[in-house]
């Protein structure tokens, strides 16, 4: 069942075409600097003009936008057209916007991930919209024979106040779309935005709460099979054998086929083809160790005092800095294994044919979906399409192509067109999870209480580098090493909400105020005075912008009133990621002899924040992701099976246990940075050093319900 954000770039020409006319703006995505072009209604619908996104101002007056990125709640769909709309001074009721598919041939980064999404458009959407309005005030100022510079633009018109004329952009449009486009054309400063930085209303919200088929699992093809998949139970089992007798034989299934590693069962409803699954008969056997939570921990001693690791950052005389030190202060910390669980579940439609292939569902990286089912199927990328919906969530899950390929598999066995459908059990036991990751830091003070020497060693499963070597503190210290050792695991690992940072920048903040303490000195002063140091002498290279560092630690503080509440136990934790800067204090009290997370503040610094209402969501729930997901999430294995299957027993953060969440953000006027993952590195922490306040223990392991620290103070 299609909707109109689902309609193709082709029927969006088609419809463009048959409006009659108007002002019809090609602008090429994947050059900042290059102009948009003017194309007639004709040529785009004869598809002779290829360009990467299409700006539409029809003579009714809508305005309508191709969005390339997928949507997956962080608000790009909302974000883009904004841009447009205020460079365009556009009526924004007069706004709509389309889901652009997958093209590339006239997109350029077409995924979601990295928060890369708005840095990476900000400047080709402020100038498709300044362009359009350049067009229509010529436009309008050629037909009423005055200076274009007497001539302005309010809420979708273009007025001359000497004479008291105006008119529409929609009576403009076919006017407009017979100018040349200049060169170049002036982009608005700051100061007169009008809608930018304003709460607006995500586009998608009606649609939504009145339950409109936007997503994956809304998608439906007449004729199409639904098939449901059985994986191995087990991290390090491959199939052997399979009977499917007494699935086959049940109503409404079709087909039983295996590929690779999986059995699908393929039918007519995904109630049939669950009930068939359960009673399919599979040996296995082991390819790989079956692995358990408590051999990880084994492991993970082990490689942290290994003499083989990989070294990413060294400054100075590490081994003279610890010898000469004072005081050294050390400590370990270890997060386990997180699935994403998105609310909905993995699932995608395809259908192979011998001419090409349709693929249809929720995906953040459409590009390389194609690419995986092109090698898979023999037929050229070009004969695939890519169709985008909207996704229930993501956080990184749906950066791989693995679900995608599933319902290809299925698809080219069976000859027919497939929808395959991940159950929640599926979701979390299948894969791809949060690695497991163990720290052991090292400082050394000085008789000043000056950190003169820094040691940081990450220990991972399928982590790849579980360090940011470049991040603060280095930098800051002269005598540094940081080095990583990676241990290889069949359990299946990839991307999770702000990859790596969301634990290292936990273990790193809870650190330095471990530090802090040593030094004996208040945990901001102790990051502003290593900054400063980075500032006028710094050890190497430093990677990240100082200023804007201190600026959202100098905004945090003053918005909490830092170490001037009574009764209020606070904890400090800052960190940089995907471009931006978030600094948070964690706010516990003591009810009833119990320490309470109350209230968590929030200072960002992501450039200029383009939807108010968007942007505070952004924060708060990544305030409360982070802050959830270090004290309750926890996945564990026995003999590579994951223990934890469904939400009964994978702890989620309640209602109850959510703080409040007060966001401050930073203005100082420069171009957008990412905003859907840099506040959840740091929550943790700010967390963490809060509870210690509150009770002088600290926590060193998540989730923190089971670091044993936790467990004498809940």
């Amino acid at each position: 069942m299609h909707t109109s954000e689902q309609t193709s770039r082709r029927d969006f020409m088609k419809l463009a075409a048959a409006a009659g006319g108007g002002l019809f703006l090609g602008f090429n995505w994947t050059n900042s600097s290059a102009l948009p072009v003017v194309v007639s209604a004709k040529s785009i619908a004869a598809g002779s003009i290829h360009f990467n996104s299409y700006l539409s101002i029809g003579t009714d007056n809508i305005i309508t936008i191709v969005s390339p990125n997928p949507e997956i709640g962080q608000g790009i769909k909302t974000a883009f057209p904004m841009v447009v709309a205020e460079e365009l001074d556009a009526d924004w009721k007069q706004v709509k916007t389309v889901q652009g598919n997958l093209d590339t041939t006239i997109f350029e980064r077409q995924v979601t991930g990295g928060s890369g999404a708005v840095p990476h458009s900000w400047e080709r959407l402020r100038k498709a919209g300044a362009t359009a309005r350049h067009l229509l005030v010529e436009a309008a100022a050629a037909g009423w024979h005055v200076p274009a510079a007497e001539c302005t633009t309010e809420n979708g018109k273009v007025l001359h106040k000497v004479s008291g004329k105006s008119l529409s952009y929609g009576e403009l449009a076919e006017a407009a779309s017979r100018l040349t486009v200049p060169d170049n054309v002036p982009l608005k400063n700051e100061k007169d935005f009008k809608l930018i930085g304003k709460s607006v209303r995500n586009v998608d919200n009606h649609n939504i709460a009145t339950g409109k088929p936007l997503f994956g699992l809304d998608f439906h093809r007449e004729g199409m099979l639904y098939a449901i998949i059985q994986r191995p139970k087990a991290f390090g089992l491959k199939l052997k054998s399979v009977n499917a007798d007494a699935a086959k034989a049940m109503p409404g299934i079709v087909d039983v086929v295996t590929f690779e590693n999986s059995v699908a069962v393929v039918g007519k409803s995904t109630w049939q083809v669950k009930k068939a699954r359960e009673v399919l008969n599979i040996e296995y056997e082991k390819e790989a160790a079956l692995e358990s939570s408590a051999d990880h921990d084994r492991i993970f001693k082990e490689l942290l005092d290994s003499k083989e690791a990989t070294v990413r950052r060294k400054n100075g005389d590490v081994d003279a800095a610890f010898r000469d030190a004072v005081k050294v202060i050390k400590s370990e910390f270890q997060c386990p294994f997180l699935p994403h669980s998105p609310l909905e579940p993995m699932n995608f439609f395809a259908h192979v044919r011998e001419d090409g292939v349709e693929l249809v569902g929720p995906t953040q990286t459409p590009d390389r979906a194609r690419t995986e089912v092109a090698k898979l199927t023999g037929i050229p990328a070009e004969k695939i399409t890519v169709e985008i919906t909207r996704q229930g969530g993501g956080f990184g899950r749906r950066l791989s192509a693995d679900f995608v390929m599933e319902a290809a598999h299925v698809s080219k066995l069976t000859k027919a067109p497939v929808k395959v459908i991940w159950t929640r059990e599926d979701d979390m036991t299948g894969g791809t999870y949060r690695p497991a990751v163990r720290y052991r830091f090292e400082a050394a003070l000085d008789k000043n209480g000056e950190m003169t020497g820094y040691k940081l060693r990450g220990v991972g499963i399928n982590s790849g580098n579980p360090t940011r070597e470049d991040n603060f503190p280095s930098g800051a210290v002269d005598n540094l090493l940081i080095d990583s050792v990676e241990y290889k695991s069949a359990i299946t690992t990839g991307p999770w909400r702000a990859p790596i940072t969301n634990f290292l920048a936990y273990a790193e903040q809870s650190f330095l105020d471990e530090v802090a303490e040593a030094a004996g000195k208040d945990p901001v002063a102790f990051r502003l005075a290593l900054l400063e140091k980075a500032r006028k002498a710094p050890a190497g290279e430093v990677k990240y912008d100082i200023d804007r560092m201190v600026s959202v630690i100098r905004l945090a503080a003053e918005k909490s009133n830092w170490g001037k509440k009574k009764g209020v136990h606070q904890g400090f934790s800052v960190y940089f990621s995907h471009r931006s800067y978030v600094a948070q204090v964690g706010e516990v009290v003591v009810e009833k002899g119990k320490p309470v997370l109350k209230n968590v503040v929030a200072a960002v610094d992501c450039g200029i924040v383009i939807n108010k209402s968007g942007s505070l969501q952004q924060v708060r729930g990544g305030v409360v992701d982070g802050v959830g997901h270090a004290m309750y999430g926890n996945l564990t294995f026995k003999d590579g099976k994951p223990d934890q299957s469904n939400f009964n027993g994978f702890r989620l953060i309640r209602m109850n246990e959510i703080p409040e969440v007060d966001v401050h953000f930073v203005d100082n006027g420069i171009s957008p940075t990412g905003l859907g993952e840099p506040a959840l590195p740091p929550a943790g922490a700010a967390v963490a050093n809060a509870f210690y306040k509150a009770t002088k223990q600290r926590l060193r392991n998540q989730p923190f319900i089971n670091d044993e620290a936790f467990k004498g103070i809940s």
